[in-house]
C-alpha cells in the first residue's frame, strides 16, 4: 500500500479552500455588489442570484472537503491514536468542521427565506432598510453574522491543517510518540 495520499488531500484542501474563499468572495463579492444596485428593491434579487450560482460550487467544495478528510483521518487513524497532540488537534477539526456545516448550512436555509422576499427594498443583501419588514430584517442580520462565520470557523481548519502538517515531521511524530506514553507513566507514577 502507498503512503501517498495525494488523491484524498488535494479533495480535502481544495474543498475548504474553495469553501472558506467562496464564502469570504460571497460575503464580499456578491453581497457588496448587490449594495451598490441604486434600486433597493433589487438587491436582494441581485445577491440572491449571485448565491445561487455559488450555491452548486460551495456544495461541490464541502463534499470534496468532507471525502478528502474521511480519507485523510483513515490514513492516519494510528498516529491519531498514539501520537501527542494529534487526537485532540483531530477532535477540534471535527468540532469545527461541524460548527461549520451547521453555520453553512443555516446560511442556505436564510438565504431560501430571503428569496421569497424579492422585491423588499433593503440597503443590501445582509442590510435592512428601515422599510424592510421585521421578520425579513431579522433573517439579513442572521445571515450577516453567518457570512462571517463561515470564513472564520473555515479559517481555523486551515490553521488546524497547518498544525498538522507541522504535526506529520519526523521530529514532531518521533516525540510525539515518545511523549503520549511518557505522559501517561508520569500520571500513573
Amino acid at each position: 500500500m502507498s503512503d501517498r495520499n495525494t488523491v484524498i488531500r488535494s479533495l480535502h484542501d481544495i474543498g475548504l479552500d474553495a469553501w472558506f474563499g467562496g464564502s469570504l468572495a460571497g460575503a464580499i463579492g456578491i453581497n457588496g455588489a448587490a449594495a451598490d444596485l441604486p434600486d433597493p428593491t433589487q438587491r436582494l434579487k441581485v445577491a440572491n442570484a449571485g448565491w445561487a450560482r455559488l450555491t452548486p460550487v460551495n456544495l461541490a467544495a464541502i463534499g470534496a472537503h468532507l471525502i478528502g478528510g474521511a480519507g485523510i483521518l483513515q490514513a492516519n487513524k494510528g498516529r491519531a491514536a498514539v501520537q501527542e497532540g494529534v487526537g485532540a488537534s483531530t477532535v477540534a477539526k471535527l468540532v469545527l468542521t461541524g460548527a461549520a456545516l451547521a453555520v453553512t448550512a443555516y446560511s442556505r436555509a436564510l438565504g431560501k427565506e430571503l428569496e421569497q422576499a424579492e422585491g423588499t427594498p433593503v440597503e443590501g443583501a445582509t442590510d435592512p432598510a428601515p422599510e424592510t419588514p421585521p421578520d425579513i430584517a431579522k433573517a439579513q442580520q442572521q445571515l450577516s453574522l453567518c457570512q462571517w462565520l463561515i470564513p472564520a470557523l473555515t479559517g481555523g481548519l486551515v490553521v488546524l491543517n497547518a498544525l498538522h502538517g507541522e504535526q506529520q515531521r519526523p521530529a514532531q511524530q518521533f516525540g510525539g510518540i515518545l511523549g503520549k506514553p511518557a505522559r501517561w507513566l508520569r500520571a500513573a507514577a
